[in-house]
């Protein structure tokens, strides 16, 4: 039998995933008279759901179960808690290719503030054509839609004002000690929780249209292990627990909030609120621009964005390009 269109499709995957949420075992024979669809086709779409990142496993007499329970996004679980992010500004996805992608294709009929939030991507990006490591449920993957009237030469920097804005969500959330990595980095005990990538679409000269995209990670597990780098999650720091919907909207007021000031006002309002929060301020990095490597003392950032830098000759400041910056 096949599995039918992809809208059906999601709709039983997400039946599917309703189900199992609890941790609790639920049997293919349920599943498949709830759905209408036999216990082989049931089999079909638990087996994509552990190919999205779910842990799921089956036990015969039993049925399926998740190996952990799972907080699902609820659109009005996340109205309830916005005070400044308008709900209906919101469109909730199970599963999207990309939620920058997402808005990049519906561009013309975006407004200010239009938000794409998914449990799951099958080819989310990071910066330089990364993959950002997408399993179902595991995390908060959103985009935001913002034009700016000052086009291009009025954004420099948004990326650190969005990473200030998914540090004050954090804060308000109840996790301290949150900080931020030139350029578009949030880190928690050293090491990656979360990451902005900004996509700007616009002529010079005119206003530019700019996807705001966020990857949080929550309760990390399958798929973990392709990440390049040493991460956190939200599970590791309040091993107690968390909301994942009072998150989101906290992450959705604070980052409206940052757009709306940043267009007005630009960088300046963030400046010190990133400094303060640099995770490698007066520490030895080196910087990796193309094929060099530039070795010096960070020093913060000038009041463009820019990452100042100490070296034998003075403070120098670097911006633009494809520039890493890691630990010496």
């Amino acid at each position: 039998m096949k599995q039918g269109t992809s809208k059906q499709s999601d709709i039983f995957r997400n039946h599917i995933v309703q189900a199992l949420a609890n941790g609790q075992f639920c049997s293919g024979e349920l599943l498949g008279e709830q759905l209408g669809i036999s216990r082989a086709a049931v089999s079909k779409y638990i087996k994509s759901l552990t190919e999205l990142g779910l842990n799921i496993f089956s036990v015969t007499g039993k049925g399926y179960r998740l190996a952990e329970p799972i907080q699902l996004l609820d659109e009005a679980l996340i109205s309830k808690h916005c005070e400044h992010f308008v709900p209906t500004q919101l469109t909730l996805l199970n599963v999207v290719d990309s939620t920058n992608q997402y808005l990049k294709e519906r561009i013309g009929s975006l407004h200010n503030g239009d938000v794409c939030l998914a449990e799951a991507q099958t080819a989310g990006r990071g910066r330089r054509g990364r993959t950002w490591v997408s399993p179902y449920g595991a995390s908060l993957y959103l985009s935001q839609f913002w034009q700016f009237a000052g086009g291009y030469q009025s954004i420099g920097g948004l990326s650190l004002a969005v990473g200030v804005a998914i540090t004050q969500a954090l804060e308000t959330a109840g996790y301290q000690d949150v900080q931020l990595k030139w350029p578009n980095d949030i880190y928690a005990q050293g090491k990656k929780l979360a990451g902005v990538l900004i996509e700007v679409e616009g002529q010079m000269g005119s206003a530019c249209d700019c996807i705001i995209g966020v990857g949080l990670n929550m309760a990390l597990d399958m798929g973990s292990e392709r990440i390049d780098q040493p991460w956190i999650d939200l599970a590791t720091l309040n091993p107690d627990g968390f909301d994942r919907n009072r998150v989101s909207a906290l992450l959705l007021d604070e980052l409206t909030r940052c757009a709306d000031l940043f267009s007005q006002a630009g960088l300046e309002p963030f400046l010190e609120k990133w400094r303060n929060r640099n995770v490698y301020q007066d520490k030895p990095v080196y910087l990796i621009i193309g094929n060099k490597t530039v070795h010096g003392i960070c020093k913060g950032i000038d009041k463009t964005g820019a990452l100042l830098l100490e070296q034998e000759d003075g403070i120098q400041a670097y911006s633009g390009g494809e520039i890493s910056v890691r630990a010496s």
